[in-house]
């Protein structure tokens, strides 16, 4: 599932490509094409994007709401202009790691690092996209607009640029109150929420809980955009039991959690990778950047063992979520 780092990226692209403009909206598939039909030719105004959660208003006072789920994700096409952190890792510009040293950027090859497709990870749609024909970043290439492959739920379309929504768990239109009772739902987010008050909210939403804290990471009306990469990564960093209570876990711990998640959801906008591992030489951060399986501590390990102590890291179901975790580690 798309986590919070890809939800804000994707919102990036839009503030920079699509607030301000008229948009022509379209359903190619048929599932939206009353809600494409209401804000077709309509000018987006803002974006925001809450944890997994997307909201574009348009000047009809309606706000377009998306929540990608598991297999959502949004296509880009034409000319693109790129927020510069986002730039920094499309091998524009260097990549600074959290040492500081800056390394040649280094693509995913499941494409999450992609400008042009951000979202669930593109090996679930490669079919889909080795047969589109879209245009190149700002080269003005290919067929203009680009043609419809595939389930396209919405098509938004400038007169430079192109987004097609496939495969969301939510697409709908709210009005400003509608809009505003689903942000209250949402737990805080670190890129929106004042930093103080959301630690004290997320403190506050933890401790009073009998719930592990594995369940409540993922609660996204405790802390909004942790999906399950990040859980089991920052539950290793902080060396905790995933079973544990929240309301067993001492403050002072239960602060440090959400200021790692701080600390990795701002690395995760700047380089559109869940990297969790801190302080890697220059070598081991490209090659962490170019494959998965040097980027995460535990997430995806089963019986390997563990990076710091050996132990096979081991694989559980929690919550109807496959979770990882080291017993020695964590115990």
């Amino acid at each position: 599932m798309p986590e919070g780092h890809s939800v804000h990226r994707i919102a990036r692209q839009f503030d920079r490509n699509f607030v301000g403009r008229t948009a022509a909206a379209s359903s190619p598939q048929g599932r939206f094409a009353e809600g494409a039909a209401i804000i077709d030719g309509c000018t987006a105004t803002r974006v925001r994007a809450q944890g997994k959660q997307m909201f574009l208003e348009f000047d009809d006072g309606l706000w377009l709401r998306v929540h990608l789920g598991i297999y959502g994700a949004w296509d880009f096409a034409g000319e693109i202009a790129v927020d510069p952190t986002i730039a920094a890792t499309n091998g524009r510009m260097g990549q600074t790691n959290q040492r500081g040293t800056t390394v040649e950027a280094v693509l995913d090859d499941t494409g999450e690092n992609s400008l042009t497709s951000i979202g669930a990870p593109r090996h679930t749609r490669m079919q889909v996209r080795m047969s589109e024909q879209t245009t190149g970043l700002a080269d003005g290439g290919g067929e203009w607009p680009p043609p419809v492959v595939g389930q396209v739920r919405l098509r938004l379309l400038t007169d430079t640029t192109c987004a097609d929504l496939r495969g969301p768990t939510a697409c709908e239109l709210q009005t400003p109150d509608e809009m505003l009772a689903t942000l209250a739902r949402l737990g805080p987010d670190p890129l929106v929420d004042d930093l103080d008050d959301a630690e004290a909210r997320f403190v506050t939403a933890v401790r009073r809980r009998q719930t592990p804290i594995a369940l409540l990471l993922m609660d996204q009306a405790v802390v909004a955009g942790i999906g399950n990469v990040y859980r089991a990564e920052m539950l290793f960093r902080a060396r905790l039991d995933p079973h544990t209570p929240g309301r067993d876990l001492p403050e002072d711990v239960v602060r440090a959690l959400w200021w790692d998640w701080v600390h990795l959801l701002g690395i995760g906008v700047e380089t559109g990778q869940m990297m969790t591992m801190d302080d890697l030489s220059p070598d081991a951060w490209r090659r962490a950047m170019a494959s998965r399986d040097d980027r995460h501590w535990v997430y995806r390990r089963a019986g390997l063992p563990c990076r710091v102590c050996g132990t096979g890291i081991v694989l559980e179901e929690l919550g109807a979520r496959k979770l990882y975790w080291c017993p020695c580690c964590q115990a």
